[in-house]
């Protein structure tokens, strides 16, 4: 919405910018400017004993400003960090004319200005590592001003610190709050290392459809949109995997996609309508292999990050070293609930849930009821990395039945600090089960199952051709981030979450 009423501040900086360009001075000038160094560089690298950065050219926005009459100081702030600026008027004005100086750098500049300079780097009279400019130019004026409450002696400002605005205006965030820039910059460190090892392996990295006119892969509840030229419905994907599997079917030994995800679902501080997984699949092997891999990559991931296995979160330190414990399920719940629910029917499942206080719906069959137990007496207590193994078959239809005991299937989900953070599986490559196992999910969906899966005939006929044994995970980016980042909400980790229009 065009914003016509602007405060005495914002006034003041659009009378400014009229009066640069009555000035003849271009407040956006399209030509590049050529950055060589940033302030980092100067303050870990100079050296006044070799007289080191003799000629240094930097840009970024000013945060704070000293007038001292013919002499200023300025805080010239890149995506490195912070360094000081020395502005003498008469070598950047050297003739007669004194504008640029007395009228520009002046009066006309303000806090939140992008600016470039040139000139040598210094150190003060008071040990500060800065930059003598010999040049200054104007490279963007800002319109708004940066919710910066104070400036203090050491050039530190209050932060930006409500979390509404923060999420709303994450571009006004990175600026006030350096930190948060460091966050992403480790989210993509991460990835990458993910990817190294992925690669490592000789896997494909893939892309799937967004776009798909049956959500399947998860149990979830999907967005719905309507594609005009084929005049059908369409789903945004709440998983990747039946895709992924197919190329399995397809011949490759492994694959993987960093994908976005969508559910049409609550909203946490762990969840997002729209998120990252990552998803991995590979031939011959099984999800036992799969515990060990998972094991490996994110110890690997917590070592490039940190350069150690522990890493804090909130008051909590989190060891990724591996292994890591591995509990069934029915044990967790023996464990954490006191009671043994495996050979239990529906019935003495719900019975179990009405003692112990555990709500359950109609439409809970036996595999939610028992998950209803897990997360009511188990989650809280798995802080380590814990594997929980063999759930039951009816939570789990994409996964094979278990090698011991038909009931449950051989499936795992990792679990730090309470939370899920991956979910994987010995793939189900009987599509006689598998068609089997897509009816069974239909039941639950007419008892009012609103996340039970669709049938995907497509799928099905995949499998018809023959899909060696595989197995599968999928990991949530946006939790590891939040467990390797120390942020306590999925909102810090994401650039734009998703919110309520103002």
């Amino acid at each position: 919405m065009e914003n016509t009423h602007f405060s005495e501040q914002e006034q003041l900086r659009r009378d400014a910018l009229k009066e640069l360009i009555e000035l003849g001075i271009d407040p956006y000038p399209a030509q590049q400017f050529p950055v060589d160094t940033t302030a980092n560089q100067i303050l870990e690298g100079y050296d006044p004993e070799k007289e080191n950065f003799k000629q240094v050219t930097l840009a970024g926005r000013i945060m704070g400003r000293r007038i001292m009459g013919a002499a200023s100081f300025m805080v010239l702030q890149d995506h490195t960090g912070r360094i000081q600026a020395y502005i003498k008027r008469d070598e950047i004005c050297p003739g007669e004319d004194k504008t640029l100086y007395n009228t520009v750098f002046k009066k006309l500049l303000d806090i939140g200005d992008i600016v470039g300079i040139s000139g040598y780097a210094f150190v003060t009279k008071t040990g500060e590592i800065s930059v003598h400019v010999k040049e200054f130019t104007l490279l963007s004026k800002s319109l708004r001003v940066l919710p910066i409450v104070k400036e203090k002696e050491d050039h530190v400002y209050d932060a930006f610190t409500d979390p509404e605005q923060r999420y709303r205006m994450r571009y006004v965030d990175l600026i006030v709050n350096p930190h948060v820039r460091d966050t992403f910059v480790s989210r993509t460190k991460m990835v990458n290392a993910m990817r190294d090892f992925f690669n490592s392996f000789g896997y494909l990295e893939v892309e799937t459809p967004i776009l798909q006119p049956i959500p399947g892969g998860a149990n979830a509840r999907p967005f719905k949109t309507h594609h005009n030229a084929l005049d059908i419905p369409l789903y945004l994907r709440i998983a990747n995997e039946l895709y992924l599997k197919k190329l399995i079917v397809g011949g490759y030994p492994g694959v993987y996609e960093f994908s976005k995800d969508f559910r049409n679902e609550g909203m946490d501080r762990t969840h997002n309508p729209e998120f990252t997984v990552l998803e991995i699949y590979a031939a011959y092997k099984d999800y036992f292999w799969m515990m060990d891999f998972t094991e490996q990559l994110v110890e690997k991931v917590a070592l490039a990050l940190h350069g150690s296995t522990k890493v804090p979160y909130g008051e909590k330190m989190i060891d990724w070293k591996r292994p890591y414990k591995r509990l069934s399920m029915i044990d967790a719940i023996k464990q954490y609930a006191g009671v043994d629910v495996s050979g239990m029917d529906e019935e003495a499942l719900r019975n179990t849930c009405a003692t112990l206080r555990v709500p359950t719906t109609p439409a809970m069959g036996k595999g939610k009821l028992i998950d209803a137990l897990f997360g009511a007496y188990c989650e809280k207590h798995l802080i380590q990395p814990t594997f929980i193994t063999d759930y039951p078959i009816a939570t789990s239809p994409l996964s094979k039945k278990h090698r011991d005991n038909p009931e449950l299937t051989e499936r795992f989900e990792l679990f730090v600090n309470g939370k899920e953070l991956a979910n994987a599986y010995s793939e189900l490559n009987d599509p006689i089960d598998q068609l089997e196992r897509f009816r069974e999910q239909l039941k639950l969906k007419e008892q009012g199952d609103d996340e039970a899966m669709f049938i995907d005939m497509d799928f099905i006929r995949a499998l018809e051709f023959g899909m060696p044994p595989t197995s599968g995970m999928g990991i949530g980016i946006d939790r590891l981030c939040m467990l390797m980042t120390n942020s306590p909400s999925i909102q810090d980790v994401l650039f734009f979450p998703q919110m309520r229009p103002e």
